[in-house]
């Protein structure tokens, strides 16, 4: 992540993905799902006003104690970007900017915030943003699965229906139970497969 200046006036990141550009351009176009990926975001609250007005609000970690987060925010697509503006806050944008790249696409990210002063600086420092380098993480994690996995329509559902719904927490307990799920099925199918050559 590369931060302009000690106000903070705009950061940015960028990944590279598998997926076409056509292909990041409209999974970028879903800025709820985007948000949601933050793992730093809780008590999501998303309501779409029109094609492209929406009311978001949320409670974010980044920062101790979490801040509240309460804004309209107006989606613009172009065929290079999708942007959000924020209408309150210290942040006054996310743009999400594609690029084909040789082996699929380029993702940057970068939010641009409000020029403050030293003494405003010091008096909302509190409230800046500081996931930006962990959610591009863990954007970049989504796509790369989505990229590997969304022929299967019940991973797709569990995806875009449940996991995306779920508290960070959450994810990471299901994840844990997933995996011990599978390790015990796989400890069964060994011992009946013993069981099964040791008495055949």
């Amino acid at each position: 992540m590369v931060v302009d200046n000690k106000h903070e006036d705009k950061a940015w990141v960028e990944f590279k993905t598998p997926i076409s550009k056509d292909q990041l351009l409209e999974f970028c176009s879903e800025i709820e799902r985007l948000l949601r990926i933050n793992p730093y975001l809780t008590d999501i609250e998303w309501e779409n006003i029109s094609q492209e007005q929406n009311r978001f609000s949320a409670l974010n970690h980044s920062q101790e104690p979490a801040f509240e987060i309460q804004t309209n925010v107006q989606i613009e697509k172009d065929s290079d970007s999708v942007i959000a503006n924020y209408s309150d806050g210290l942040k006054l944008s996310t743009t999400f900017s594609v690029e084909e790249d040789v082996l699929g696409s380029k993702l940057t990210i970068t939010e641009h915030y409000r020029y403050l002063s030293d003494q405003e600086y010091e008096k909302h420092f509190h409230e800046i943003d500081k996931s930006l380098s962990k959610w591009a993480e863990e954007i970049q994690t989504y796509i790369m699965q989505w990229h590997k996995w969304s022929w299967f329509a019940p991973w797709r559902w569990y995806k875009e229906k449940v996991w995306l719904q779920m508290k960070p927490a959450a994810r990471r307990i299901s994840y844990i139970l997933i995996l011990v799920s599978i390790a015990e099925t796989a400890l069964i199918i060994l011992i009946a497969v013993f069981l099964y050559l040791k008495f055949l």
